[in-house]
């Protein structure tokens, strides 16, 4: 079974889904069959790297309402992310374009660190505070993972270095009419909008399991009989054989 998961490292809902996925895949009985497979997508590709704001302040101006409003969303989406066991740290969430951030993960999933390189990406963002548009903190956070910090940095200084892996994951999710994320798609052939429920995912992963399981059932559409051969021969019994 393949999983893909449409993501980007600044939005709330996509590590609350992303935990959700996995603790589904966590009682899922046959979890070593499945592959999870993540893909870039940028909510704000004209957001500037440091806008000078805090997350409070730029969800009140980009929505037009109150900092008290903005803070009291945010409240409910750190209860969300705190039943999952993830803590948000929205004082201190740095908004800033993923680019880099994207570009980076790609770089990861070619050096077998893919899984390891998001999920430090979004605690860096959401709980420690971290600056991802920065190239420095960045080669710090892949380091952490695993990765080398001179060639990620080596990546992130060349702007085209791994460009072209991140628009084709955009331009797929155009394909798909994908708006938002996150956005899960199984086998490609059913979708999950948003972080669900986890029985939701539980669900799902059973469905689409039983599925790929079941023996194909074949309707016989034959019209005439003893048109084959069978048993290593193809004598009809009363009929010469030809």
């Amino acid at each position: 079974m393949k999983i893909e998961v449409w993501s980007d490292f600044v939005c709330p809902f996509c590590y609350i889904g992303k935990r959700r996925l996995e603790m589904a895949l966590a009682q899922f009985p046959h979890r070593d069959e499945v592959e999870v497979e993540f893909k870039a997508f940028e909510l704000d590709p004209a957001a500037e790297k440091g806008i000078g704001k805090n997350i409070h302040e730029a969800i009140a101006e980009k929505y037009g309402i109150s900092m008290e409003e903005a803070k009291q969303a945010n409240r409910g989406i750190g209860e969300q992310a705190a039943s999952v066991g993830l803590r948000y740290d929205f004082d201190n969430m740095k908004p800033t374009n993923t680019l880099d951030a994207h570009r980076l993960e790609k770089f990861a999933v070619a050096e077998g660190k893919g899984a390891e390189l998001a999920e430090k990406l979004f605690h860096a963002y959401f709980t420690e505070g971290a600056y991802i548009g920065d190239h420095e903190t960045l080669a710090a956070i892949a380091e952490s993972a695993g990765l080398s910090r001179e060639k990620a940095l080596e990546v992130l200084r060349d702007p085209n270095a791994y460009l072209n892996d991140v628009r084709v994951d955009e331009a797929i999710a155009q394909q798909y009419g994908i708006t938002g994320v996150p956005f899960f798609i199984l086998n490609q052939k059913y979708a999950i909008s948003g972080a669900q429920p986890l029985e939701t995912f539980t669900s799902a992963l059973q469905k689409v399991w039983q599925e790929e399981a079941a023996a194909p059932v074949l309707q016989d559409l034959s019209t005439e009989e003893d048109v084959a051969c069978a048993d290593g021969s193809c004598i009809v019994p009363g009929k010469e054989e030809k």
